[in-house]
């Protein structure tokens, strides 16, 4: 069994459109520049092991969606799960906790409180064996991400057009 070189095995990229809410950044307008920019950042060894895209809203509304830094780190674990739009993930609850350092149950006790506002909801997997680990469809946490960008957009718009004239002035009397 030969080991595969991570230098020289080309990775499949999907390109993607940019959305018109967040353009990529000239100096990366095609999927394979912005991989190798991530792999000039993080090292191809490090990419090699794979990636998760995240909206970079999540990150700059995390207080404003009232998420403190365990439930942020339990969405980002059901998000490197999330592997395609049509499927939910479902990482076990163990597999969370072993990675974040907690017990299972804190993770579950997370998770309902991500559930209550409405961020994730649990969903029950069942085999002909019984139970199996549980999906988790995190389209409320989308859907309030969608709602939250126009006014995030516009901040950065007026940023942008305040910078423009020379930053903020302030008037005196």
């Amino acid at each position: 069994m030969s080991k595969k070189d991570p230098k020289t095995e080309s990775a499949k990229v999907v390109p993607f459109p940019p959305s018109a809410s967040a353009p990529l950044p000239p100096a990366a307008k095609s999927a394979r520049e912005a991989k190798l920019r991530s792999e000039k950042k993080w090292g191809v060894e490090v990419m090699s092991v794979g990636f998760c895209i995240l909206p970079s809203l999540l990150f700059r509304a995390q207080h404003r969606l009232g998420l403190k830094s365990t439930h942020l780190a339990v969405i980002l674990q059901l998000a490197e799960f999330w592997w395609h739009d049509d499927k939910l993930p479902f990482p076990k609850k163990q597999t969370i906790a072993e990675r974040m350092g907690l017990k299972e149950k804190q993770v579950q006790r997370l998770i309902a409180e991500l559930q209550k506002r409405g961020y994730v909801e649990r969903k029950v997997r069942k085999t002909p064996h019984g139970q199996t680990s549980n999906e988790y469809d995190l389209s409320g946490l989308v859907k309030k991400l969608q709602e939250l960008a126009p006014e995030f957009i516009e901040a950065a718009a007026a940023k942008r057009k305040a910078e423009r004239r020379g930053g903020l002035r302030i008037k005196t009397a």
